[in-house]
Order: C-alpha cells, then sequence, then structure tokens
C-alpha cells in the first residue's frame, strides 16, 4: 500500500482541486414581493395568526376530535404518502453515496490436476500393452480489492445531492397537504353527518304536525264545517313531507360510510357510533388569518412547490456538468499464493485516473441544459400558482364564513317568526278562524326555515374549517413521520 501512495497521490489532489468548481445557478428563495405577495388580506385586517395546528379541538367536539385522531393515525391516503417520503429519503441516500468510492472485493480458489506418464502403469488385457502414468495435484489461493470513484468535477455530484434533498423536502410537505385534505375532510363530513341528522329531525317533527293537522282536518269534515278538499290536502302535504326523508337517510349513510373510509374502516364501521343525534358543532366566531405571508409559510403545497423549484434549479447544474470533462479514478490490489498462508507475501496493484469529455453528440447535451431550464421554469410558474391559490382559497374562505354567519343569523330570525305563525294558523284552524291552505303555507313556511337555519349552521362549521385549512392548519414538523432508516433487528 505504501507503494501505491506516490501514485494516487497526483489525481486525487486534481481531483479536489478541481472539485471546487460547481457549475449551474444557485438557488434563492423568492420573497413575498417578488412573488407578487400583498402586504394584507383585502377582505380581513392584519392581525397575529393563531396557532392551528389542532384546530379540531375548537368545536368543543369530543366525537369529532376522536374522529380526527383516527384518521391522521390510519388513513389510508396518509399510508401512501408515507410510501412515498420513504422513498425519497432512499433517494437521497443513494445520491449521498457518489460522494464515496465504491470497493469491491473478490477472493478465489483453485485446484490443478496434472496426468502425464511416467509413474505408475497398467496393462490392457486386450491388446496387452501397457501405459505408465503420473498424477499431480496443486492449489492456488487469491485475493482482490478493486475501487471506482467518480470525483464529479464540476459539481454533478453536489448538485444531485441538493435536488434529491429538495425533492426529499418536497415529500415531506407532499404528506403535510395529504394530512391538512384528509383532517379537512374528515371534519367536514361529519359536519355533514350532524347537519343530515337535524334536517331528518326537522322533517319528522314536520311530519307529526301534519299527522295532527289531517286528523283535525277529518274532523272537521265529519263534523260539515269544510270540505273533504281539506283531508286531501293535508295527505299530499303529509306525503310531500315524508318523501323527503328517505333521500337524507340516504345522504346521511353516504357521509357516515366516508368518515369510515376516512379513519381507515369498513364504511359502515361507525354507523352504530353515529346514531345517537348530536347539534352541529360551532367554533368561535372570529379568526385570526394573520397576513398573506403567514399563510406561505404554513400552507405545505406552498412550501412543496417551493422545494420543487429549488430541486428542478439544482437539476441545471447536473446537465450543465455534462459538457465539461469527467474524471474517474480506479485501482486494484491483487495478490496470488499456492498456501493460504503466504497469501499476503506477494502484493501486486494498478491505479487509473482517465478524463473523458464529449466532443460530438448532435447537440443532445446542450439540449438537456435547455431542458433542464424548462423545468425551473415550469416549477416557478408552479410555484407562483400555488402561491396565488392559497391567497385566493384564504380570501374566498373568510368571505364564505362571514356569509354563512350572517345567513344564520337571518335563518334564526326566519325559523323564530315561522315557528309563531304556524302555532297562530294551527289555533285559528282549530278554531275554523282560517282554512287549511292558510295553514298549510304557514307549516311549509316553518319547515323551510328550520331546515334553511340547518343549512346555514352547516354551511358555517364547513367554511369554518375550509377556513383552517385555506390557512395550513392542522399540522405541524411533528405530524410528519420519522422514515430516517433504521437498524434491523
Amino acid at each position: 500500500m505504501r507503494r501505491l501512495a506516490p501514485l494516487l497521490a497526483p489525481p486525487v489532489i486534481l481531483g479536489v482541486a478541481l472539485a471546487g468548481c460547481t457549475v449551474g445557478p444557485d438557488y434563492h428563495p423568492k420573497s413575498p414581493a417578488e412573488l407578487g405577495v400583498p402586504d394584507v388580506y383585502s377582505v380581513a385586517a392584519g392581525q397575529a395568526r393563531e396557532d392551528l395546528t389542532h384546530y379540531w379541538t375548537r368545536f368543543d367536539d369530543p366525537e369529532l376530535a376522536k374522529l380526527v385522531e383516527q384518521a391522521r393515525a390510519a388513513n389510508t391516503d396518509l399510508g401512501q404518502a408515507v410510501g412515498r417520503l420513504r422513498q425519497a429519503r432512499e433517494a437521497l441516500v443513494q445520491s449521498r453515496s457518489s460522494l464515496l468510492p465504491t470497493l469491491t472485493g473478490s477472493a478465489g480458489y483453485n485446484r490443478d490436476l496434472n496426468i502425464r506418464g511416467g509413474a505408475s502403469s497398467f496393462t490392457d488385457p486386450t491388446t496387452g500393452t501397457t501405459t505408465t502414468i503420473t498424477r499431480s495435484a496443486g492449489n492456488s489461493f487469491s485475493l482482490g480489492l478493486d475501487a471506482e470513484y467518480q470525483v464529479g468535477l464540476f459539481g454533478e455530484i453536489r448538485r444531485t445531492i441538493e435536488a434529491t434533498r429538495a425533492e426529499q423536502d418536497a415529500a415531506r410537505f407532499d404528506y403535510a397537504a395529504v394530512l391538512v385534505t384528509v383532517v379537512s375532510e374528515t371534519a367536514q363530513n361529519y359536519m355533514l353527518v350532524r347537519a343530515y341528522q337535524a334536517q331528518i329531525a326537522n322533517a319528522q317533527a314536520s311530519l307529526a304536525i301534519q299527522d295532527d293537522n289531517l286528523e283535525i282536518a277529518g274532523f272537521r269534515v265529519q263534523a260539515g264545517l269544510v270540505s273533504s278538499v281539506d283531508v286531501e290536502q293535508a295527505r299530499a302535504e303529509r306525503a310531500q313531507t315524508a318523501a323527503t326523508i328517505p333521500q337524507l337517510q340516504q345522504q346521511y349513510a353516504a357521509a357516515v360510510a366516508r368518515l369510515g373510509v376516512l379513519t381507515g374502516q369498513a364504511p359502515g364501521a361507525l354507523r352504530a357510533e353515529l346514531t345517537a343525534v348530536q347539534p352541529i358543532p360551532g367554533g368561535p366566531a372570529t379568526v385570526a388569518a394573520g397576513i398573506p405571508a403567514d399563510t406561505l409559510r404554513q400552507r405545505p403545497d406552498v412550501r412543496s412547490a417551493e422545494r420543487a423549484l429549488a430541486a428542478a434549479t439544482a437539476r441545471i447544474g447536473v446537465a450543465e456538468a455534462q459538457l465539461y470533462p469527467a474524471l474517474a479514478i480506479s485501482g486494484n490490489i491483487d495478490t496470488n499464493a499456492t498456501s493460504f498462508g503466504d497469501i499476503g507475501r506477494t502484493i501486486t496493484g494498478g491505479l487509473f485516473a482517465g478524463l473523458t469529455q464529449a466532443i460530438f453528440n448532435g447537440g443532445r447535451l446542450r439540449s438537456q441544459v435547455r431542458t433542464a431550464r424548462a423545468v425551473a421554469d415550469t416549477a416557478f410558474a408552479a410555484y407562483r400558482g400555488s402561491v396565488l391559490t392559497a391567497l385566493e382559497d384564504v380570501e374566498n374562505a373568510l368571505v364564505a364564513y362571514r356569509a354563512a354567519q350572517d345567513r344564520e343569523g337571518q335563518f334564526a330570525i326566519a325559523a323564530d317568526a315561522a315557528n309563531a305563525s304556524a302555532i297562530l294558523s294551527r289555533s285559528q284552524y282549530r278554531s275554523g278562524l282560517t282554512d287549511f291552505t292558510t295553514l298549510n303555507q304557514q307549516e311549509t313556511a316553518l319547515l323551510s326555515a328550520q331546515n334553511g337555519l340547518t343549512q346555514a349552521r352547516s354551511d358555517q362549521a364547513t367554511a369554518l374549517v375550509a377556513l383552517y385549512a385555506a390557512l395550513g392548519g392542522g399540522w405541524d414538523d411533528a405530524s410528519i413521520p420519522d422514515i430516517s432508516p433504521r437498524k434491523p433487528r
């Protein structure tokens, strides 16, 4: 090995000296101003942003919190995202391995058998010919070590590592984006379950009242106070109300089934658990949305797009390095002996350092550089698009939440007034002071107002969930699983 050191020194020193040159553009994150991000939202005043990591707890509903935690632990989309994250991690490990030489060992054993005349003899009984032979055997042992190393004179290895590291970061944020979506979808479907339960209860309560109205109309017809038209109107109105219940039950069952799948269970797994009717959970009246720059830092899809741009920028350097010389160093050490004890006495070795340079390739390599730049431009457009979409999501969610709050307030007034009017109409119909048509109109208005209030409350809850998701709530760094390689057991 000492004899090889002087041979190794010149090419290694040359490679180290030249390896400091890295071609391609260096990536620099864009500032909010460069991306055209405003200082404040157009529909909200700038204020300190809330911690929305576990925003579902703000609804003060234990069942909702339980379902969200189940989804975070067992959702199949999250399982797929973990698999993609592990792939990105291993890609980084593989690219880092290029910084080190590749060593390959070999070992061999050979036994030779030589046969020649002159030592022992035998006589052919047929011909009487006598033949004399000699037998001899020999052993040989060999050990070898081969080494290869790609220096990466112009930074192609470092740029590849830079790109794969950015891609691993993007995969982490992709997992977070899936987590945000899963949490949001779980919460919104839970709101739908409670909303459908409330609408079914409204319809059943209205149906009970209409049964009473039908009975009263029958008595009045028998007494000769009204015609049978009142009975037929009452029957028709009751049938129309009853017809809405199966559709609501089907929608309720679909929402329950969706919750089951979101939590990694069979569609019907939660049917018994959610049977008990509970009110639609209400959240806080106001949300501190912060400023647009906060959203860019918290939205995982935006951060993933930024990391994709960083990776694409690094790939330009990888492509450009192919235009320049490549240095490869290889060497070997071998030993042979006739006995295992003598195997280290005679050692031979060699060293080779070679430069390769593309001379003519029909413009392929330069085309690859232009392609890499086009990919980076595309990644920048996607990044900027994700930024604008994120801001759009937040502003739309803010407007939708406020609109739902206003609608709930108005429907609450309408439902109260319709209930008072329906009670008065029922009393007047029993007393013969009004006709059934007027009563029917008031009962229909009451059911409509009650369903409108239920829908407004559901819209308010789902809009609040959408706002939390638009702000990037539902995750933090601790939510991303650790996918570091573990030692085998």
